[in-house]
């Protein structure tokens, strides 16, 4: 083997040291104690919110953090804020919130690192290494994350989408439980349990909720605000506003369902018109000067074969 060789095969042996030690480092107990807001933090859960509080730095931690919760935090200062992130982790279905996301997110990234590590070695060993190869890590690196957040928003929106198709159907549903006689909680628990598809395990979610205690108009309410559906949204509200001032439910579901089919139709009426759109990028770039191409060659070539 070269010397190019030998670095190589050394960075490579150097890396797995390292990772391994730092492993070792990072399963090793912290022997000190815990801090102040640390001791007392189980006793002040019901009058702070422990899991971010808002006057702490993204990259500073508590004594007792972690390593990947430091790292992770530093992601939420490039990656997206941890709000938007929680919110499309709401709307895609997962549990858990910003924090675990940010966790996977680094396990990509340490994947997509040691992929592009692994190439360049291999590079090195059969001698093609070049200037630009070198940042072939950091590049596959930044993939992975990018990817890994690419991926968390294709599936936010593929369920905000079905969320939103299953909608006027639901609200339908539950007007005609409640034109039978039932009453609201009823009802949401009926669709909830003959339903397979999203939005009845949402509602699932919301009669869990006031079977723990919650009132109804919260637990519908922390669900509109969790997902952040417009169409949901308001329905939420109106259903809020009817149990509170005493209105017809069966009337107020039924225009709600009517409204959201009718912005399904306009969606579905924009959607066409933007494909459309794209129906004519072909035809007018390539389909089309193929055309006059065609039209215009043979008559070229006579002339200059006359000219000739």
């Amino acid at each position: 083997m070269n010397s190019l060789s030998d670095i190589a095969v050394s960075v490579l042996l150097g890396g797995l040291l390292a990772a391994g030690v730092l492993l070792a480092l990072a399963a090793f107990p912290r022997w000190r104690w815990a801090n102040l807001s640390l001791r007392i933090a189980p006793y002040v859960r019901d009058v702070a919110d422990l899991a971010d509080p808002a006057a702490r730095l993204p990259w500073r931690m508590p004594a007792g953090g972690s390593w990947t919760a430091r790292i992770t935090g530093v992601f939420g200062l490039f990656g997206g804020g941890d709000v938007g992130v929680a919110r499309r982790m709401s709307q895609a279905g997962l549990s858990g919130g910003s924090r675990t996301f940010r966790s996977r997110q680094l396990v990509w990234v340490l994947f997509g690192l040691g992929a592009g590590a692994g190439a360049t070695v291999v590079l090195v060993l059969i001698g093609r290494l070049s200037a630009s190869a070198v940042l072939l890590p950091v590049l596959t690196a930044v993939t992975a994350g990018a990817g890994c957040d690419a991926l968390l928003g294709l599936r936010a929106k593929a369920r905000v989408r079905r969320l939103t198709e299953e909608l006027p159907t639901v609200l339908e549903f539950l007007a005609l439980c409640l034109s039978a006689g039932e009453g609201l909680p009823d009802a949401l628990r009926r669709v909830g349990q003959a339903g397979s598809g999203e939005l009845s395990g949402e509602l699932r979610g919301v009669i869990l909720a006031v079977n723990t205690g919650s009132s109804l108009a919260d637990a519908l309410s922390e669900c509109a605000q969790r997902l952040q559906i417009p169409p949901l949204t308001r329905a939420a509200d109106q259903v809020i506003a009817a149990l509170e001032r005493g209105a017809p439910l069966a009337a107020v579901l039924q225009a709600q369902a009517s409204d959201a089919r009718e912005e399904t139709k306009r969606d579905l009426i924009e959607q066409a018109g933007r494909k459309e759109i794209l129906m004519m990028l072909p035809l007018v770039f390539l389909i089309l000067p193929l055309s006059v191409l065609f039209a215009v060659f043979p008559g070229v070539f006579i002339l200059r074969l006359g000219i000739g």
